[in-house]
């Protein structure tokens, strides 16, 4: 009797630790097909053929879609590239007559944090299609690491207006390091102080990033400061 409980507590023990999770790996993918336009891309892909690694790579490409302009829904990159070439080589063949230089369009991703609750991940395109610039954008992605769904703002902050305030303060403190000795006046358009599109979790504390032309002129370029998690662990659901 003895030893059948021995091996009943086994194989207990054995299907708790094969149970465990396991969290998902990643694998860096570089396309690098030979297009007329300058075409680069360079993206992280959950590895695997599970529901969660399939669910965080078309949350992945879907995120990319979204900062490109492009009339393509598909998450297929290579079919966004594609396209992409197509409509350079299109428009070089209706305005022969107009020098202009090469479009570009460069993604590339990275996983700046992980955890058994929370991957994020950091998406950055830039596209040229003539004209005085590129469009650069910087998109966080926040998933979770067990169903590989999208993490709203709402769903890691349980008080925003709390956490308003204190990234109101940290975004004070990154302009008096400036030497530029810019002020608050300089951004937001006249309007008040809110917090930007893109909030991500790092080693260290939440990043928070305000993308070109959305709180000051292009000329300021990104706007990136960081609050330590110590300073706001009481308004996350996420530790």
């Amino acid at each position: 009797m003895k030893r059948l409980i021995s091996l009943f507590l086994f194989a207990i023990l054995l299907n708790s630790c094969t149970s465990e999770f396991k969290p998902v790996t990643f694998n860096t993918i570089t396309i690098e097909d030979p297009f007329e336009a300058e075409i680069s891309a360079i993206y992280s892909k959950a590895n695997g053929n599970t529901e969660l690694s399939n669910t965080i790579n078309t949350n992945i490409e879907n995120a990319i879609v979204k900062t490109l302009n492009t009339t393509e829904t598909t998450g297929d990159l290579k079919a966004i590239l594609k396209a992409f070439n197509e409509e350079y080589l299109n428009f070089k063949t209706s305005y022969s007559e107009i020098d202009e230089p090469v479009w570009e369009l460069h993604i590339e991703t990275e996983r700046i944090y992980q955890s058994e609750e929370i991957i994020t991940i950091v998406i950055s395109t830039y596209e040229f299609k003539g004209g005085a610039h590129g469009n650069d954008k910087i998109k966080l992605l926040n998933l979770d690491a067990k169903t590989g769904r999208i993490i709203p703002l709402k769903g890691f902050i349980n008080d925003i207006e709390g956490f308003t305030s204190v990234a109101k303060t940290y975004f004070i403190k990154s302009l008096e390091q400036n030497k530029a000795e810019l002020t608050i006046e300089n951004f937001f358009f006249g309007k008040p102080f809110h917090l930007p599109e893109n909030i991500g979790f790092s080693e260290e504390g939440l990043v928070l990033i305000y993308n070109v032309y959305e709180v000051a002129s292009y000329d300021f370029g990104y706007t990136e400061f960081m609050i330590p998690f110590e300073e706001i662990d009481a308004y996350l659901t996420i530790h």
